[in-house]
């Protein structure tokens, strides 16, 4: 397997001097499992398509295994890529499809039917190689489009959206097994998705990408719980992290009691301590966007209510088994709570809206930058 790296990478298309991509550097390291994930137009699926050959790079360099490749053509790149749709050979049975590129390359017969048979065993496809794509699941047809890319044995594995089609059983069925063939293969992967469920259960690291800028790389968990900006933290997370403008003031005896979060319009009112209460002081009287994941708020009936809750009134119930997702509003505002399934009042019916003042984040209200400690000192 290989190392892949992006240096300074950058795409215009020149018809429109539209910037699709903006000086991405990337590198991704020999058996790493990297995935791109934003928006639709957010440059993801191009970035995929400049590694494999398949897109022009405008500036920069691109490297693979050490050796830099912005100017060969995709077969000499020594890559395989699944795309969103399955192309297969309707014509060709799975073996046929899956054994396609060897037989271009007039490898032994005995070297490709090892490839193919190794391949459809750790696929689970053995039974069907006899089979024409017609006569298979969807599941099984993006297996051997999977199988066709792994027969190839190639320095680097390329992933378009490969899940898009199937249905959600099948869609969680196989963001397992491609992750246990990540495993199995040890190869360094690149995958694309707009589902930010696939990009935190796949990815070693994820890549958050808008408008063809990065807005942070790093660690599933990571971003979850550090996001750089605004656009990061509402992305990643399902449901998205409640983000609440407003302003910090100092608490009811002053800054030396600590410092409260009050929405614009003065509905929501919340102390903030922890991490965002170390840097809360130096921000009072600023604007700055309040964040709390979901499972971080409460929504209980009044009776439940604590001194630091904010009266509101229930909005929605989604009650999931385990857990409930209730959405509550508090003047102009809408936040949204997972908790542990509860008994919760009907709808529109009064309640408390509690903030866990501990696990609290704060955003620039101009620039919707993470505040950090550094920026507070």
């Amino acid at each position: 397997m290989a190392r892949v790296t992006l240096e300074g990478v950058r795409k215009v298309y020149a018809d429109s001097g539209f910037v699709a991509v903006h000086d991405l550097d990337l590198d991704v390291r020999d058996g790493e499992f990297v995935v791109l994930v934003g928006p639709s137009g957010c440059g993801k699926s191009t970035t995929l398509r400049m590694i494999a050959g398949l897109e022009s790079i405008s500036a920069g360099r691109l490297s693979i295994g050490g050796r830099v490749v912005n100017n060969l053509p995709p077969k000499e790149r020594d890559i395989a890529m699944v795309f969103q749709g399955y192309a297969l050979y309707p014509h060709m049975t799975v073996f046929e499809n899956m054994a396609f590129a060897l037989t271009l390359r007039k490898q032994p017969r005995r070297d490709i039917e090892a490839r193919v048979e190794r391949a459809a065993a750790i696929l689970g496809l053995t039974s069907v190689l006899e089979r024409r794509p017609r006569q298979l699941s969807g599941g099984q047809r993006q297996r051997v489009a999977i199988g066709r890319a792994i027969v190839r044995e190639p320095q680097v594995f390329l992933f378009d959206e490969p899940l898009s089609n199937l249905d959600a059983q099948f869609r969680l069925e196989m963001r397992r097994e491609i992750a246990m063939l990540h495993r199995q293969l040890g190869a360094t992967t690149i995958y694309v998705t707009h589902d930010q469920v696939e990009a935190m259960t796949l990815g070693d690291r994820i890549v958050v990408l808008d408008a063809g800028h990065v807005q942070q790389i790093g660690a599933p968990l990571a971003l979850y719980d550090h996001p750089a900006n605004r656009f990061v933290a509402a992305f990643i997370g399902s449901p998205p992290m409640n983000l609440i403008e407003g302003e910090l003031a100092p608490g009811a005896g002053g800054a030396a009691d600590g410092v409260v979060f009050r929405s614009q319009d003065g509905g929501l009112r919340t102390p903030v301590a922890g991490a965002a209460g170390l840097v809360a002081r130096s921000w009072i009287g600023q604007p700055v966007i309040l964040g709390a994941r979901p499972e971080h708020v409460v929504i209980a009936a009044p009776a439940a209510n604590g001194g630091d809750a904010t009266p509101g009134t229930l909005q929605g119930v989604e009650p999931l088994g385990y857990e409930t997702i209730a959405r509550a509003s508090a003047g102009a505002i809408t936040v949204t709570a997972r908790m542990v399934s509860a008994s919760l009042p009907r709808v529109d019916a009064p309640v408390a809206i509690h903030l866990d003042a501990e696990h609290l984040q704060l955003f620039d209200g101009a620039s919707g930058l993470a505040i950090t400690a550094a920026q507070g000192v």
